[in-house]
């Protein structure tokens, strides 16, 4: 029994000959192919993990995310290389028999020549070279550049042609399948090329291959017109009653509490100082879904704020806008207690960072949690304050890189890298020991123009951090469990 190898076969001349005629067939009658040639992912991350990890070097055989599956970050070279390559022309129709608009046949199928394809390109095709057909290029699109728009279709599936086998058995097709590529992550380096011209010069304005074939900037703004309409159709969620008028009840016998001409003072408002103390109308009168909106009824003065204030009336009303959603609370003399009256519920339907909600908190938060801080101090700061006088020790915490200003629920940081001047030393003498040392003096940066103040006047706790998390992590991080962090 003849000894297994693992060595190409030696492949006599009648294949060569047949190769060499398979090869003519496809310069005769093929078509020219650019090849956009796929390197590898991406995979020097900044944030490198088990499952996302750094390799040494580009390679097509690298994974970028382990868990998914995924090459989301795709280098190709820079370099276009020109094959030959056939298929056949079909229609592109649309299929209008299910919801929506569908393609039944947007995929292609192309044979290239193995020997051919190899020598050209150093290597065989594989699932991630994305493949441009110069004559499907689109000479009149509806735009008003001097240049047509190119075709592209990236490679999903690579094997050896049925048709391509010869009498001898050996095989001297690949057969591609190719789909549309789209504009999207995996061939940003693709789309973000300048645009060419035909002469071969780069468009003007910085004009991309994104701009002219991506439909993002158009679907984009339909989704905010859509979005602007919906708004006004309903602006808020639940029913809206602050136009009804609300009267007061008397509570001892439940009847309404009216103003009558034979009364010496007339006061028409529902919120008349009456000798009794639940004389105003302290609630709507309107029970079902989604009614509070944070007002008071019949239109009364409230005031708003994180903090209660020190004086105040009966029946003052007071919105904690620190609270999630905001609340509306009742100032209650006889009980000497701010008494919740509502949450405010109804908020506008779009799902964006305005909106007062645990829900839009987590799908677009951005937060970072900050626990065991290095150092923390407590201070009594006025709002409008820029810069800050701590008694932290200067030369002990200076490099810590983060800066936390707590307020009750009010949390506000700043990162020691963003702002060189953040964090400088000041003299400071101990009141009760007499010692004099270099503390840290914390002052706000400008940022985007606007200088940044203590937004509201309280104590605050000054911590500084040495490591901090994000709150929106990806699903391997949080399902990881917390031990083996």
């Amino acid at each position: 029994m003849p000894r297994l190898s693992l060595y190409k076969p030696e492949k006599g001349n009648d294949y060569k000959f047949i190769d060499r005629q398979a090869s003519e067939m496809f310069q005769v009658g093929g078509t020219d192919v650019y090849l956009h040639k796929y390197l590898g992912a991406n995979t020097q991350q900044a944030n490198a993990s088990a499952d996302q990890p750094n390799y040494a070097s580009t390679a097509v055989t690298n994974i970028q995310d382990l868990l998914f599956l995924e090459n989301r970050d795709r280098s190709y070279d820079t370099e276009i290389y020109r094959i030959r390559g056939m298929y056949n022309v079909q229609n592109i129709d649309f299929n209008l028999s299910q919801f929506g608009l569908f393609i039944d046949n947007d995929t292609l199928y192309m044979t290239v020549h193995i020997n051919n394809f190899i020598s050209y390109i150093g290597r065989k095709p594989i699932s991630g070279d994305v493949i441009e057909l110069p004559h499907l290029r689109d000479d009149f699109a509806l735009n008003d550049k001097d240049f047509s728009l190119p075709r592209y279709y990236v490679i999903e599936d690579v094997g050896r042609a049925s048709e391509g086998f010869s009498v001898t058995w050996y095989p001297h097709l690949y057969r591609l399948k190719l789909k549309r590529v789209t504009d999207s992550q995996q061939f940003a380096s693709i789309f973000g090329q300048a645009a060419k011209d035909a002469n071969g010069d780069p468009a003007g304005g910085g004009t991309t291959l994104k701009d002219l074939l991506s439909t993002y900037n158009k679907e984009i703004a339909i989704n905010q017109q859509l979005i602007a309409q919906a708004e006004s159709d309903a602006p808020k969620s639940g029913y809206e009653t602050r136009q009804f008028y609300t009267l007061a009840v008397d509570p001892t016998n439940g009847e309404p509490l009216l103003e009558t001409a034979d009364e010496v003072n007339i006061d028409a408002s529902s919120n008349r100082n009456a000798s009794t103390e639940n004389a105003v109308a302290q609630r709507s009168g309107y029970t079902g879904y989604l009614l509070g909106d944070g007002f008071p009824v019949n239109g009364y003065d409230f005031g708003f704020g994180i903090q209660f204030p020190a004086s105040p009336q009966n029946n003052d009303y007071f919105l904690r806008s620190d609270f999630l959603p905001n609340r509306l609370f009742r100032y209650s003399s006889g009980q000497n207690a701010w008494v919740a009256v509502e949450d405010s519920l109804r908020m506008n339907m779009t799902n964006n960072n305005s909106r007062s909600t645990l829900k839009t908190g987590f799908i677009n938060n951005n937060n970072w949690t900050y626990v065991d801080p290095e150092v923390s101090a407590s201070k009594n700061l006025t709002a409008g304050d820029s810069v800050i006088y701590t008694d932290i020790d200067y030369h002990a915490f200076h490099s810590q890189p983060y800066v936390v200003l707590k307020i009750d629920s009010i949390i506000v940081d700043y990162v020691q890298s963003e702002y060189p001047g953040l964090i400088t030393s000041f003299s400071y003498t101990n009141t009760l020991s007499g010692a004099t040392y270099q503390a840290i003096k914390i002052t706000l940066p400008i940022i985007n123009s606007i200088q940044q103040t203590v937004p509201y006047t309280g104590q605050y706790f000054i911590e500084l951090h040495s490591t901090r998390e994000a709150q929106r992590q990806s699903i391997s991080k949080v399902l990881k469990p917390r031990a083996d962090l």
